[in-house]
């Protein structure tokens, strides 16, 4: 169940709460960075300023490939204390590049099939995808300031 709060992707898009009338919207991969509106009310629907969670391999797929914005991924898992550290600097940075960039989270415990195929070692590895490739990593816990100049190189 999506909350007022909760971004959620799916196959086509972000899927979000109107924060008018509670409508589900999708905001379109390709369309990223646009604005969109509520298809009930018309009321503007804010673009992701928080990390978007990847579900599964098939939506990762579909998010990496299809995203006009870049998209920045940490790979993380919930026992890793530098991952629990970066959670909140991803949060930061992920608020300071909206409509630039997206930030999303992939869990290495369950996604394993994902980390494996990029070749992830080491937790919490961030990795910026642009038009579904793999443009830069970077590995470690990093403060905002760090990954702000992390993407900034990279972009």
């Amino acid at each position: 169940m999506i909350t007022m709060n909760t971004i959620e992707p799916d196959d086509r898009g972000l899927v979000r709460v109107c924060p008018q009338c509670g409508q589900r919207n999708r905001l379109i991969y390709e369309r990223l960075g646009s604005i969109f509106r509520c298809s009930k009310c018309r009321t503007e629907i804010p673009p992701p300023t928080e990390p978007v969670e990847v579900p599964d391999v098939a939506k990762f797929d579909s998010l990496i490939a299809r995203s006009a914005l870049p998209v920045l991924v940490d790979f993380w898992a919930p026992w890793c204390g530098p991952c629990k550290m970066v959670a909140p600097e991803l949060a930061k940075v992920a608020a300071d590049g909206v409509s630039r960039w997206l930030v999303a989270k992939v869990n290495t415990d369950e996604l394993p099939d994902v980390g494996v195929r990029f070749g992830i070692r080491a937790i919490p590895t961030l990795v910026l995808f642009r038009a579904g490739r793999e443009a830069s990593r970077q590995s470690g816990a990093l403060s905002a300031p760090a990954i702000l100049q992390f993407l900034q190189q990279s972009l």
